[in-house]
């Protein structure tokens, strides 16, 4: 049985799984940033699940099913996530840094064309989806990573069920207001991954977590970004008070809100239920899939 959302913002060691998959995905970004930038933002992040997604279910006999321009506009704009100018570039940056590719025996066709993940897409989605999987095995030992890890074909099924489900979920598609100020920002997901994989979750302090030494400059050249665009970050938090600095005005050492901390665990924990219920239903699907025999010499 899967975790509902309720059970998971309620978990004991859900804050740990928060914190691992933060760091997993620091590690992501580090190894490939130009990719990773695809899921830094909540705007991104709808966009390239949606087109995965889009490209998860085309039908050869459908020519309407799959990612193409026209469907994955339909979608995006139809919840209003993006506007069509937003989503075209998009595609066209995917194009051109090869995250995709035309699908097969549609190079030359007119449009509406289609498209595919290219190979460096579709693992990076498989990295994504396992280290999901695995922050959920650290609350129950339930082998999530383990099966996908043998059963690979899964994500053909787990991740456009996900995909849609978060998209049509007002909960998770519309974040609240002080996770929403880093998450609609460009790399704004990757600065709460950061504070939330060094947070000091045994701190004793009942208002704040301690995250330990900051430095805009370093920061903002890790993640392809302007100093001054991260400090204005920072600061709208501060007003907030999501974060912030024990040492002013130096601003070197930084705390976060423990409600804010509380906010975005129940916030996740949309996803997180999202992912496990996904991963439920495709294990299913795969398991009264009839055993193919093996082929005789």
């Amino acid at each position: 049985m899967s975790f509902t959302a309720e059970q998971l913002s309620r978990h004991p060691g859900f804050l740990l799984s928060i914190r691992h998959l933060a760091g997993t995905l620091r590690s992501m970004f580090d190894a490939a940033p130009r990719l990773a930038r695809m899921l830094t933002s909540h705007q991104r992040w709808l966009l390239t699940q949606t087109a995965y997604a889009l490209a998860m279910q085309h039908d050869s006999n459908d020519p309407s099913s799959g990612f193409s321009a026209v469907a994955l506009t339909a979608l995006i704009t139809q919840y209003k996530v993006a506007s069509r100018n937003t989503v075209l570039n998009f595609i066209e940056e995917l194009f051109t840094y090869r995250f995709i590719a035309h699908a097969s025996g549609e190079a030359g066709r007119r449009r509406p064309r289609h498209f595919g993940p290219t190979e460096v897409s579709h693992q990076a989605m498989c990295g994504w989806l396992l280290a999901n999987l695995t922050a959920l095995d650290l609350l129950d030992d339930s082998g999530r990573a383990a099966y996908f890890q043998a059963h690979p074909e899964l994500i053909r099924i787990a991740q456009p069920l996900l995909a849609r489900n978060c998209l049509e979920d007002t909960a998770w598609r519309e974040p609240p207001a002080q996770i929403g100020l880093f998450l609609w920002t460009a790399a704004g997901g990757l600065v709460v991954d950061h504070l939330l994989a060094r947070v000091d979750i045994d701190g004793t302090d009942a208002e704040r977590f301690s995250v330990g030494r900051v430095e805009t400059r370093n920061l903002a050249s890790d993640f392809m970004m302007s100093r001054t665009h991260l400090q204005r970050l920072f600061a709208k938090a501060v007003q907030r008070g999501c974060v912030g600095w024990y040492d002013e005005p130096k601003k070197t050492e930084l705390w976060v809100s423990r409600e804010f901390v509380r906010e975005y665990c129940a916030w996740q924990a949309v996803k997180f239920a999202y992912v496990d219920q996904a991963f439920h239903f495709a294990r299913a699907e795969l398991e009264r899939m009839p055993v193919r025999a093996p082929e005789t010499v």
